[in-house]
């Protein structure tokens, strides 16, 4: 519990640094900044909850299922309710949108008995919700350059990664936010055996095409590492959660083969990428499957859902940076 609320100290200390350059450099009002950091603040302590196993235990103390159940909901819409209000943002309809998908989400595991057809609904659910517009719509934007649907995103990822861990009771996939050694290690290897594969299926699909930064190295060199993280501990967090902790694993625990786990998900991941820039974008869906393969690899090589984490990172920050 200590080593959870020194990182939130410092996760606090950071955003709110954050907060303030990030305003002043894009101009936004200094009453914008004030009313929104508040809700970032609270999401931020929530957002960190489930990677923490000490966290996760206690959290489990507190009740039965749908105890527990109605405090994630809570937990999910209490920093809309902190910031919107504020900012100038809230509608009522806005409101029953997004407690209507948190009461489904949070309860999900209290109502329903676990099992694979259970497991697979969870998941189109909370992936259909992930890919809609939806947190744009309820959050809204008070002013340009203020993306407050990340509120949204963010929430969405910790209350199913805790509605997972908390109410479907799986086995800890040794999830977290930082990596051990060996971990790092696995996932840079996974990541280097796909670039190859990657370069081969790019130039055959001719999907992307290769671009120097346009910018001062010493920017490229402060930009390329805060990319990385910020990939690592949200976008690449909440795939390999779903896809390899979760859906890896029952369809290989169900089939008793990790093989047929492994294909599954990758192709159920590369299916998930249809939907980057246009519908339906299959060249990305078939790099996003092939990608999936080596996530996936990382994920049983290290029984660690964190190495896929650093594999998915990598490439992702690979491609944002030097390909387009």
């Amino acid at each position: 519990m200590r080593q959870f609320l020194t990182t939130l100290v410092v996760v606090w200390t950071a955003a709110s640094i954050a907060t303030i350059v990030y305003s002043q450099q894009q101009n936004i009002p200094s009453w914008i900044a004030i009313a929104a950091l508040p809700a970032f603040l609270i999401e931020a302590a929530f957002y960190l909850m489930p990677g923490f196993e000490a966290v996760r235990k206690a959290f489990d103390r507190l009740g039965g299922k749908p105890f527990r159940a109605a405090l994630l909901a809570a937990t999910a819409v209490i920093p809309y309710l902190v910031e919107a209000p504020r900012t100038g943002t809230f509608r009522l309809s806005s409101f029953v949108a997004l407690l209507a998908v948190v009461l489904v989400a949070s309860f999900w595991y209290a109502w329903i008995r676990p099992g694979m057809l259970a497991d697979l609904l969870f998941l189109a659910f909370i992936a259909a919700v992930s890919l809609s517009k939806l947190f744009d719509q309820i959050y809204g934007q008070p002013a340009p350059h203020v993306q407050l649907a990340i509120l949204g995103r963010l929430m969405w990822t910790r209350l199913g990664i805790m509605a997972v861990f908390s109410l479907r009771s799986i086995p800890d996939p040794r999830f977290g936010f930082v990596p051990a050694r060996s971990e790092w290690r696995i996932g840079l290897l996974y990541y280097l055996l796909f670039l190859p594969v990657a370069g081969a299926i790019a130039y055959l699909l001719r999907f992307a095409k290769f671009h120097a930064p346009a910018m001062e190295w010493w920017k490229l060199a402060l930009l390329v590492p805060g990319m990385f993280l910020a990939f690592l501990w949200v976008v690449a967090l909440f795939e390999e959660f779903f896809f390899r902790a979760l859906l890896q694993r029952l369809v290989a625990q169900a089939m008793g083969s990790e093989m047929a786990g492994l294909a599954v998900a990758s192709v159920l991941f590369g299916l998930a990428h249809l939907w980057f820039r246009h519908f339906p974008n299959w060249r990305f869906a078939i790099v996003g499957g092939v990608s999936g393969v080596f996530y996936g690899l990382a994920f049983l090589k290290a029984r660690s859902v964190r190495a896929g984490m650093v594999t998915h990172a990598l490439v992702v920050t690979t491609w944002r940076m030097f390909f387009s």
